[in-house]
């Protein structure tokens, strides 16, 4: 079937150094939509738009790019605790219609104790994962098209549904990630595809044997994605100079400030980030050519495949072997790096297509909607 390769849309900043405000670009519209233009014509097949108070909002973005491109699919973060899950619904539902079927939904629990104190989510790490659980159950009901009654722990809601179903049927995919049990036993029932972020070979192999696992015991088959950074180029020697460079502008005290704000987190996906690196420069390559040095100054994925374009397409097969179709891959700064890994890796990977939705016939012509609800055989 090929392999899905996305890339990433930087709404909380861009340039050539990490921790540094030297080679810094300006993020505006005509940045984001050069790249998500590029990504489509390149072959990509969507754009992950990230998700927090130190970007954009990722809802707006996707849907102000929805015009200037025609194929690419947009991963936008969908919040449980911060919206209702029935809004959450109708806006999904809106996004997918206006798109013709290009919208992706990308579950996000959270980590961060004062972002999530300024939403106004104050649950811990267990309870959050019960809201989520809950709010999901609802959200994917929901756009299937059925109407809801649900009372649980954290949500209730009583007649929830949609009047306007999504294009993508029953419901637009759903994207998660999380390493924690929690995370993993809501990955198992609800998501259609489980994300990890560019953890060493063999520790994502054990993860996606246990997410299996667990689907396999209620019945169900997920999907694998991974979320990592590439640093590609004509030979492995200048690769790992480029990387080195990346990081040139960081010094000590900027990595222990960030390491110290990271280790307040009680995401265990950051846990684990944080283990590969240690907060130290020293023995960044924790396995071949996967280097951990992003992480030291940038929170969540924080390890970049690192070589000539051989090298690093074999070790997005050795991935690929282990069940991961979906490679949702980053480099800074983004837009020449996203003609970087399409020029270099495209041609050594068996790329699936980026062939859009057809989707105007899934969209019936209506009357106008009269007391709030619909008037079956009458044109208004």
């Amino acid at each position: 079937m090929g392999l899905h390769l996305f890339w990433f849309l930087p709404t909380h900043g861009d340039g050539r150094y990490l921790g540094s405000a030297q080679g810094a670009r300006k993020v505006d519209h005509g940045y984001l939509q050069q790249i998500a233009q590029a990504a489509e014509r390149l072959g990509y097949g969507g754009v992950l738009i990230p998700t927090g108070r130190s970007c954009e909002d990722s809802w707006l973005v996707a849907a102000s790019l929805i015009p200037v491109t025609q194929r690419l699919k947009f991963l936008v973060a969908l919040r449980p605790g911060v919206i209702s899950p029935t809004l959450a619904a109708r806006q999904a539902a809106t996004l997918d219609r206006l798109s013709q079927g290009r919208a992706l939904f990308n579950l996000v629990t959270g980590g961060n104790p004062d972002e999530l104190a300024a939403e106004g989510v104050f649950l811990d790490h267990a309870q959050r994962y019960e809201a989520a659980a809950e709010f999901t159950h609802i959200w994917r009901r929901v756009l299937a098209g059925e109407t809801v009654d649900f009372s649980g722990k954290h949500l209730q809601v009583k007649g929830a549904r949609l009047m306007f179903p999504p294009v993508q049927q029953p419901r637009p995919p759903l994207y998660f990630g999380g390493s924690s049990d929690a995370a993993q036993d809501l990955a198992a029932e609800q998501v259609e595809l489980y994300l990890t972020w560019g953890e060493p070979p063999a520790r994502v192999a054990e993860k996606i044997a246990q997410v299996r696992e667990k689907a396999a015991a209620l019945g169900r088959k997920i999907r694998f994605g991974i979320r990592l950074h590439v640093i590609v180029r004509e030979t492995t020697e200048e690769a790992w100079r480029a990387a080195n460079r990346l990081i040139a502008h960081v010094d000590d005290e900027t990595i222990a400030q960030a390491q110290a704000s990271f280790a307040r987190f009680d995401s265990v996906g950051q846990s684990r980030m944080a283990a590969l690196h240690n907060g130290s420069r020293d023995n960044l390559e924790i396995a071949p050519n996967l280097w951990a040095g992003v992480g030291l100054v940038r929170a969540g994925a924080g390890t970049a495949l690192v070589g000539d374009g051989p090298t690093v397409a074999a070790r997005i097969r050795e991935y690929a072997d282990l069940g991961i179709d979906t490679f949702i891959l980053s480099g800074y700064p983004h837009l020449e790096e996203a003609y970087r890994v399409a020029e270099l890796l495209f041609p050594l990977l068996d790329v699936a297509p980026n062939t859009g939705v057809a989707a105007h016939d899934a969209i019936r012509p209506q009357g106008e909607v009269i007391a709030n609800d619909f008037a079956p055989g009458k044109v208004h």
